[in-house]
């Protein structure tokens, strides 16, 4: 399992903190909102607004806020429509290839704040493109160890259309071509299978592994750009050993 998946499990699992301190919340709405305005409010017709409104049903979002934040993406004059989609590249200590998918309303201070956080946690602000070839879409699906038989979900998986499935871990992932993701996943449903989570992921198609002391910096770093406000996803390409991982996150705990 990759450093970068091992810390998106534990990411995860922080969700409900994340959720009170208001911070989540407020990004999925506007991941919710800027979906509607570009694609419409209907979820059956527009699959990034499915795929947002999925992502904030998975962290206990109440259905009042997910239609009020609709409503300011499809209403005249709405909040959501100052916001743009830009894309950051960079590298954190030891050579990490990271890329810093960020929905802001002042582009200047956006770059403003991911360059600072890149330089101070020893990192690097990098050109567009400098690191973005390392990395492909990719629909990511994951699935609990425990909760299903190995040969029941890779044939529910592939008959959806699923690329592969693969024991990560104590979790199957199933990865999906990312126009077939939304097909995937309403495939699993119907079969009956739970997810742990299910969302579109910047892949690595190469890692980086770390040790101890670069694992500590380059997670710094990844936390603190996950912290900012405009910033909604962080992909890396890192890998660290399951015994590294679990130094790291006890020094955390």
């Amino acid at each position: 399992m990759s450093g970068h998946s091992k810390w998106s499990t534990i990411k995860r699992k922080k969700g409900a903190q994340d959720a009170r301190r208001g911070a989540l919340f407020a990004k999925l709405s506007r991941a919710i909102s800027v979906a509607a305005r570009e694609g419409g409010g209907d979820p059956e017709a527009n699959p990034a607004l499915a795929l947002a409104i999925q992502k904030a049903k998975d962290a206990n979002m109440p259905n009042d806020n997910i239609e009020r934040a609709i409503a300011r993406g499809i209403g005249a004059g709405a909040e959501g429509e100052a916001y743009e989609r830009i894309t950051y590249e960079g590298y954190a200590p030891g050579g990490v290839a990271v890329l810093v998918e960020v929905l802001t309303d002042n582009r200047n201070r956006a770059a403003s704040d991911v360059r600072y956080l890149f330089s101070k946690h020893g990192g690097k602000l990098g050109t567009s493109g400098s690191v973005s070839y390392l990395f492909e879409r990719r629909g990511v699906i994951l699935v609990p160890a425990g909760s299903v038989g190995e040969d029941e979900l890779m044939e529910a998986a592939l008959e959806a259309g699923a690329e592969d499935v693969e024991l990560d871990g104590s979790h199957y992932r199933v990865v999906t071509e990312a126009s077939d993701f939304m097909t995937v996943r309403r495939g699993l449903e119907e079969a009956g299978i739970e997810y742990e989570s299910a969302q579109l992921s910047m892949e690595p198609m190469n890692t980086v592994e770390l040790d101890a002391s670069t694992a500590r910096q380059t997670l710094r770093l990844i936390e603190a750009l996950e912290e900012n406000d405009d910033v909604q996803e962080v992909y890396a390409n890192f890998d660290i050993s399951e015994e590294v991982m679990s130094s790291v996150v006890s020094e955390k705990s």
